[in-house]
């Protein structure tokens, strides 16, 4: 409605975006930050230490036992590899059959988490390899003051 109501009082519409956060691996109710490299992934984390940071600090929704696990499932809303899959993984119809496992407690944590490190490490390596291949020159082209759309023309011309 503020919308519609805006442009009437000679105002400019307002806009909104809405934002996700990925949580912590601590868990939500943690905050990630740069000086403790245990409460997030970054880009320049290697293949073993995303699958260690995952294995070891990822906050988990399941039982304290296999035999609990097993008989009540896992909590996706509070399991940090679950949350992450929400975010990365493109097959709905896998996260969803993924997510009835879990829950149901078919699947256990360290299954749940070797998917997500799966996810990850493909994600992370790809990104990995691209930016191996950015020169100082391609940096300097980027960073140069002109229109984006010629930067943009420029680089694809050069990549192909």
């Amino acid at each position: 409605m503020t919308r519609d109501v805006a442009p009437k009082l000679n105002y400019l519409k307002p806009a909104l975006i809405h934002s996700t956060f990925f949580p912590a691996l601590q868990g939500a109710k943690t905050k990630m930050s740069a000086s403790d490299k245990t409460s997030s992934i970054f880009l320049t984390d290697t293949q073993e230490e995303i699958k260690n940071k995952i294995n070891k600090y990822a906050y988990s929704g399941g039982g304290s036992t296999e035999a609990e696990h097993r008989e009540n499932g896992g909590y996706c809303d509070v399991d940090i590899s679950n949350q992450y899959l929400t975010f990365l993984f493109e097959d709905d119809a896998r996260l969803a059959q993924i997510k009835e496992e879990y829950s149901s407690g078919r699947m256990m944590t360290g299954e749940l988490k070797r998917e997500l490190v799966v996810v990850l490490q493909s994600l992370i390596g790809d990104i990995q390899e691209k930016r191996r291949v950015v020169t100082d020159d391609i940096r300097r082209h980027f960073m140069t003051l002109e229109s984006l759309t010629t930067k943009l023309n420029d680089f694809h011309c050069s990549i192909n």
